[in-house]
This record gives C-alpha cells, sequence and structure tokens, in this order.
C-alpha cells in the first residue's frame, strides 16, 4: 500500500540495553526526535518513562501519552494503537531494551503500519543480537537468530544438536537467547550437549557495566571456571 502522508510517522525509538549511558549508546539526532514525540507504543511503561526521564523530554513526563503492546497484548487491540498515526500524530514506538521490532512483540504493530500505508522509520540504537554477533568472531555473513530455545531439557537438547548440525552443514551462526534467570542452566546444557571442537560465544550484559564477551571452543569452556550469568542478559552464540 504506498504511504499515506496525512498520517503520521511511527518512529521505531531504540532505547539502552538496560543501563543510563545514554551518550555512549544513542545518536544524538535520535534523542532529540524522542524528546519532542508526544505519543508512544511501549512494552512496558515503567521503563519508558524512566528512559524518557533521563532524555530530558521537552514535556513533564505525565503529559506524554503512553499504551502498551507486550507479549500479554490481544492482537485484536493493535488497531487501536494505531489510531494517534492515523490522526496524523507521530508515534515512538519503544522496547523494554534494546532495539523495538528486533526479537520484540512491536513487530506485529510495524507490519500493521504497513497494511494502513503509515511510514515506519527505523532508528539507530543498539542490538545487543547484533552488537554480540560483531564481537563474537562468528561468521557475520550467514547468521540466523532463533528466538528461544524450549524450556524443557529434552527438547532444548534436542534443538541444540539440531542448530549444531544446521551450523555445521551451513557455515551458518546460531543466535539465540534465553530468560535471564535460566541462562546458567542454558550454559550448563549447552556444554553437556555440544561437540568439543564447537565455538560458542558467551556475549552477557552488552554495553553495560562488567560487560562479558568470550568466544572459545566447548572444550575451552569446560576447563576453566564458568562466568555467572544469573539474571544478567546474555546472547548465545556458536559455529
Amino acid at each position: 500500500m504506498a504511504i499515506n502522508t496525512s498520517y503520521g510517522t511511527l518512529y521505531l525509538i531504540p532505547v539502552t540495553l538496560g543501563g543510563d549511558n545514554i551518550s555512549q549508546v544513542l545518536p544524538a539526532d535520535v534523542v532529540s526526535l524522542a524528546q519532542k514525540l508526544e505519543h508512544f507504543v511501549v512494552e512496558d511503561e515503567k521503563s519508558a518513562r524512566q528512559f524518557l526521564g533521563l532524555i530530558k523530554h521537552s514535556k513533564p513526563i505525565r503529559d506524554l501519552q503512553f499504551s502498551t503492546l507486550n507479549e500479554h497484548t490481544d492482537d485484536k487491540t493493535l488497531p487501536d494503537l494505531l489510531k494517534p498515526l492515523l490522526a496524523g500524530h507521530d508515534v515512538g514506538l519503544m522496547s523494554e531494551a534494546g532495539c523495538p521490532a528486533v526479537a520484540d512483540p512491536g513487530a506485529k504493530l510495524v507490519a500493521l503500519a504497513h497494511q494502513k500505508g503509515i511510514h515506519v522509520t527505523p532508528l539507530v540504537g543498539p542490538s545487543a543480537i547484533l552488537m554480540a554477533l560483531m564481537a563474537s568472531g562468528l561468521n557475520g555473513q550467514s547468521f540466523a537468530f532463533l528466538g528461544y530455545l524450549p524450556v524443557d531439557k529434552a527438547e532444548r537438547a534436542n534443538k541444540l544438536k539440531e542448530i549444531e548440525k544446521r551450523a555445521q552443514t551451513h557455515k551458518e551462526t546460531q543466535i539465540f537467547i534465553e530468560t535471564p534467570y535460566r541462562n546458567q542452566q542454558m550454559l550448563e546444557a549447552i556444554l553437556s550437549t555440544c561437540h568439543a571442537n564447537t565455538r560458542l560465544c558467551v556475549a552477557s550484559r552488552v554495553s553495560l557495566l562488567n560487560e562479558m564477551i568470550a568466544t572459545k571452543t566447548i572444550n575451552s569452556w569446560k576447563q576453566g571456571a564458568l562466568p555467572d550469568l544469573n539474571k544478567k542478559p546474555t546472547v548465545f552464540l556458536f559455529l
């Protein structure tokens, strides 16, 4: 559908990955634009308000309009989130951390915006997934992001074997994440399941204080003390 110029623009507003290091991870023009928007669709209103307070939004935070889009949002309510855009207002879409619509429910709203002829503009900001890939030393020309793997131990082991085989056959970096409080179990599952020569990158707290990014073979990981990943945002990559 052609873009309707009478509609507002849906801006994809990146935020930090959890810290207050605004100037280190966000371009000044991104901050400037976010300071002027009055309508937001956010994954978590509390963290969104904190972020807008950190960047010193031009208006009192209480005067801004927030709608929530998270994993619990019913798809039937998505059209309601577009109403400000259809009325001509620009809207900022914000994830709880990092870039919206990547490993984030905001992708559904972006898809609907395209269907309605609403202009969608992505802005530059931190993505833990891409930053981990950049720093891993693994293949950055062929890779797959898999999201979350199964929680059940047997299913998770089978999935790890499946994607390890794909990585070896296609020389394709496999990237996935886990709920932070299950990170340690995921690391242990990878080490107990994958082949000794498989290269594993663990990227924890990317761009934040005490960032840890290391790539070793499975065998090398087993020979040393394992990092403490409990409740720390972490990306896993292997090839």
